[in-house]
């Protein structure tokens, strides 16, 4: 009797296993035949593009991601030179790749166009909520006394999505070797102080306040005074708006650092970027030389 359960045990294990394998093979049949039939045909352009392209995901082009981009590039909605974050060896790779002109690729990275640190500039009230920019602008403008300076509360440090902004003294500084200049910092900041420069322009005006001079310098030490120095040293390669002098970045010329020595701004809010950075940063040897640059004025 005891043999006759176990067959049966045996007999019953091996229909289960038929039938198992019966319906694998069936539905593996059917998925099959799906898939023929609702397969989606795609470009193999578009993954090659893709493979070209720096796959920072950053969103600067306006896509969803590089793959999107890509896509995009291939049907001829975007040039390959819209993508911020490649340089102008991968657009002419892509260019290559599809057959098409490649357009000459500018690289940009973002500057911050305020001077106004925690030590240069007053505050007139306190602020104790969300340390957030556009939160903070919704309380009477936010709390530092120029209402065109930056407010230091990192809003475009969470942004950023490559790490390149860095809040010092209360200030926001763009490291500029890390910047791919995809323009999310430009959006996020509430005072529209953040701009897409060219790379190569290596002299900024940290100052983005319109008012006249002396107006600027009650609350701030370094505001730029609009006394057109630097347009008289250095004639077209700024504009102004304003009292406000800005770096004319279209210019066919940019501002040197040859141009700093011969300019002498007045406030030291006209500065190369390393120079921006280290005053920051309270390096010595470049805070001996804005020293001697406001003695010698």
């Amino acid at each position: 009797m005891m043999c006759n359960i176990l067959s049966q045990i045996d007999t019953s294990l091996l229909v289960a296993v038929v039938l198992m394998a019966l319906i694998g093979l069936l539905l593996g049949l059917i998925i099959g035949i799906v898939a023929k039939l609702f397969k989606v045909e795609t470009d193999p352009r578009i993954e090659l593009v893709t493979s070209l392209l720096p796959n920072a995901n950053c969103g600067g082009c306006g896509r969803a991601g590089c793959a999107d981009f890509a896509k995009a590039v291939v049907a001829g909605e975007v040039a390959p030179n819209q993508c911020p974050a490649s340089s102008q060896e991968t657009v002419s790779a892509i260019a290559k790749a599809l057959g098409i002109e490649a357009s000459t690729s500018f690289k940009k990275v973002a500057v911050v166009l305020c001077g106004g640190d925690k030590n240069q500039t007053k505050n007139w009230t306190l602020y104790n909520g969300v340390s957030d920019c556009r939160s903070a602008m919704l309380i009477a403008g936010g709390p530092k006394a120029c209402s065109y300076g930056c407010l230091g509360m990192a809003s475009c440090v969470r942004a950023c999505p490559f790490g390149a902004i860095e809040i010092i003294n209360g200030l926001a500084i763009v490291h500029s070797e890390k910047c791919v200049g995809c323009g999310k910092c430009v959006a996020t900041c509430p005072r529209k102080l953040i701009k897409l420069v060219p790379a190569g322009s290596k002299v900024h005006v940290y100052c983005n306040n319109p008012e006249k001079g002396p107006a600027k310098k009650k609350y701030c030490n370094v505001p730029c005074l609009g006394c057109r120095k630097c347009d008289k040293n250095a004639p077209g390669k700024f504009k102004f708006e304003g009292f406000h002098a800005i770096v004319d970045y279209e210019a066919a010329e940019q501002p040197t650092l040859q141009d700093l020595d011969t300019i002498k701004c007045p406030t030291n809010c006209l500065l190369s970027a390393q120079e921006h950075l280290a005053i920051e940063e309270n390096n010595p040897d470049h805070l001996e030389k804005s020293s001697a640059n406001a003695e010698s004025k």
